[in-house]
């Protein structure tokens, strides 16, 4: 089976054409595929079908569930089709996902040649401000829907412990019964917003495109932030604008390799 390999920030996915997969369970092929050391190595699969101006996707994460939505592998997907296009600046993509249609605008390349996109990633849902008991303690939580479920813990300090603790114990927690993604955020200036991530179904990421959303929205609403700012995750900083029509996210993404699956 014919794949491709793409990335934003260090937020990995594989990539293959629904027509060419050669498996009938696709939980199964997501997780031995996405495998860090029996597989090719990714935090999900994305199956496809182009379509005229873009195309249509499904994600399953690397466990095997399916997510509704990712904007750095949507912006992945993008790479792929400017490469095979060879797509000049001002081209646009929509992407159709379980989470309706994501509009890429090719805006630039970087100085190494990257593909930077700027994603139309639609309108946050039910921003709120959540209390969820964990043990003995109140998580002062801000949830919304970004295409996908999100939390978002603002806090004074980024712990890489506190991420994987907090993370792990929501993904079963009676507040999410669909599993939910976790930033830690720290607001730094008004312009930026530094944030750790735990990807349900995946566990810590270096990058996450929904989550820098996420973050950036909870920073404007809670933390005292601008609508318009950087999100600095452990893989790098993309730019959020959350306007009166929705929630932009521009970064780049790059294609690494294509093969071929064998196993």
């Amino acid at each position: 089976m014919h794949f491709w390999k793409a990335h934003a920030y260090g937020n990995d996915f594989l990539y293959a054409a629904f027509a060419d997969v050669v498996s009938n369970d696709l939980a199964d092929l997501a997780r031995h595929m996405c495998a860090r050391t029996t597989g090719v190595g990714a935090d999900g699969l994305i199956l496809f079908e182009t379509r005229r101006g873009g195309a249509r996707m499904r994600l399953h994460n690397a466990d095997g569930s399916i997510a509704e939505v990712s904007g750095n592998g949507v912006r992945g997907l993008g790479a792929i089709l400017a490469q095979e296009q060879n797509a000049a600046t001002g081209t646009t993509f929509v992407i159709d996902t379980d989470a309706g249609a994501k509009r890429l605008e090719l805006v630039s390349r970087d100085d190494k040649g990257r593909p930077v996109f700027r994603a139309a990633m639609g309108q946050p849902e039910r921003v709120a401000r959540q209390d969820v008991a964990l043990g003995d303690e109140t998580l002062p939580l801000v949830t919304l829907w970004m295409g996908n479920p999100q939390a978002v813990w603002l806090v004074d300090a980024l712990d890489t412990r506190e991420v994987l603790r907090v993370g792990a114990a929501l993904q079963h927690h009676p507040a999410f019964p669909d599993a939910v993604n976790l930033e830690l955020a720290r607001v730094v200036s008004p312009t930026e917003v530094e944030i750790l991530i735990y990807e349900r179904g995946v566990g810590p990421t270096s990058s996450s495109g929904t989550g820098s959303c996420a973050a950036a929205v909870a920073a404007a609403a809670f933390g005292g932030a601008e609508r318009r700012l950087d999100v600095l995750a452990p893989g790098g900083r993309q730019r959020v604008e959350w306007r009166d029509d929705g929630v932009y996210l521009t970064g780049w993404a790059e294609v690494i390799c294509d093969g071929t699956w064998l196993a």
